[in-house]
């Protein structure tokens, strides 16, 4: 029953992932945390950031990794196969659609409207991973005592600098997680 509730689950994140990995985060958040409860928020913050460092898409990553943790080998063999197939199907399809068609005023509409949506996705899946980590547990509380102020200031430093001096994400994923490593097991 579990390998069909993975297959089922991540054949739908992979049917509406539109907009690729960023966009998908909000939907497995969906059916892994809030809908099935396989993972608390903190291991889905944890699983998406290994999904990040590892090479491949986003919701491929999950997939695997959740499998994993859910029904062992199997069942990741199970949900990264549900999350790949509609990818192909849709694919194929638009491909030959959008080779066809590409030139219609239509087709455009449909891509500009689509837009819109997708960057909401990504935005509202990233706005729950600000929150998890600023906010342990997740409760918004104002009160500075609250905020856990070191990860708002490798935050900020992280954003700052992709956006100054845009350099490769990789090393500023390093940089953060050395500096993670040397402060955090001193301030409890």
């Amino acid at each position: 029953m579990i390998y069909l509730q993975l297959l089922w689950s991540f054949f739908q994140i992979g049917l509406f992932s539109f907009g690729g990995g960023y966009a998908s985060m909000r939907l497995i958040q969906n059916q892994v945390v809030t809908l099935h409860h396989w993972l608390d928020m903190t291991q889905f913050a944890d699983i998406i950031t290994i999904s990040q460092m590892t090479p491949g898409p986003v919701a491929i990553n999950s997939a695997t990794f959740v499998g994993t943790h859910i029904a062992g080998f199997w069942g990741s063999i199970v949900a990264t196969v549900g999350c790949v197939i509609p990818s192909c199907i849709i694919v194929i399809a638009l491909a030959k659609i959008y080779t066809k068609y590409r030139q219609l005023d239509a087709m455009q509409a449909v891509l500009k409207g689509l837009r819109p949506a997708v960057v909401a996705l990504i935005a509202s899946a990233g706005l729950s991973i600000l929150i998890l980590s600023l906010w342990q547990g997740g409760a918004v509380s104002w009160s500075p005592a609250s905020i856990d102020w070191i990860c708002a200031a490798l935050f900020a430093a992280a954003l700052f600098i992709l956006r100054k001096w845009k350099p490769n994400p990789i090393w500023v994923m390093v940089g953060c997680g050395i500096l993670g490593a040397c402060i955090f097991p001193f301030v409890g």
